[in-house]
């Protein structure tokens, strides 16, 4: 079992450790200005709420029920899109995900997709409220 554990810690990036183990960005946000949640074929599910001003995402959270590299990819997600506009965030793919953790596992690529989905839904959703301002106070989970 000690074997294991060595294993798990060596054989991931520091930047891996950290986006898979992290919570602070861990977090359900009511009536968010985006919201997008997507359920994958493993069976792991991903939630991105995003809140705006202007087009600079100020903040954003996730929610999983999932693996450790789905909960990676999706801190990933956080990370990288926060204080930057709504169409860097579109530019945010998969391969982009997986190229930061740089020890995402390739079995586990899927996870990458899933959250980059979330994410896209997330953004769709920002969008759909802006048009239609009312419908903020029903985008709630």
């Amino acid at each position: 079992m000690d074997e294991e554990k060595s294993d798990f810690w060596q054989s991931h990036s520091l930047k891996y450790l950290e986006m898979a183990l992290r919570t602070d960005k861990q977090e359900i946000i009511r009536h968010p200005d985006g919201y997008g949640k997507k359920t994958g074929d493993c069976g792991d599910t991903v939630e991105i709420f995003l809140m705006a001003s202007g087009n600079i995402i100020e903040s954003a959270s996730y929610q999983i029920n999932g693996c450790i590299n789905t909960a990676a990819c999706a801190n990933t997600i956080v990370f990288m899109i926060e204080n930057k506009t709504i169409d860097k965030a579109w530019e945010i793919t998969p391969e982009a995900v997986a190229e930061y953790l740089e020890t995402l596992p390739g079995s586990h690529f899927h996870c990458a997709e899933l959250a980059v989905g979330a994410l896209y839904l997330a953004l769709s959703n920002l969008l759909e409220m802006r048009r239609t301002q009312w419908k903020k106070a029903y985008n709630a989970r």
